[in-house]
């Protein structure tokens, strides 16, 4: 995955946004106001993604190119390598992961908002 694929896949998803609120590098996609995803557009090696903290802990220990969330919350989120041991359909299930755990954490009124 390169970095337009990356976007257009996070922007194919109900109701996400897109900003540079971090510095002019950092792109940050999110839904309801809430990140799930974010990544260097410059150097595109990585991307950080929430995950549910068990299954966070179990990518960590069978995957390389998955590690804590660089500048994140470690129990939160992950650093998933886009070059490494991680395949595509590992990676979009991963992006999928994390937009579903922030939408599911919205309320209601805005996931009725979104969802129209």
């Amino acid at each position: 995955m390169n970095v337009s694929d990356f976007r257009d896949y996070c922007l194919s998803k109900n109701g996400v946004t897109e900003g540079f609120p971090f510095d002019n590098k950092t792109l940050v996609f999110k839904v309801g106001n809430k990140m799930f995803a974010l990544a260097d557009v410059d150097n595109f090696t990585s991307i950080n993604l929430k995950c549910d903290p068990e299954r966070a802990i179990e990518l960590r220990e069978t995957y390389h190119g998955i590690n804590p969330g660089y500048h994140m919350s470690k129990v939160h989120w992950n650093t998933v390598a886009v070059h490494e041991d991680v395949s595509l359909q590992l990676l979009v299930e991963l992006i999928d992961h994390s937009y579903d755990l922030i939408f599911a954490s919205l309320p209601r009124k805005v996931k009725d908002e979104l969802s129209h």
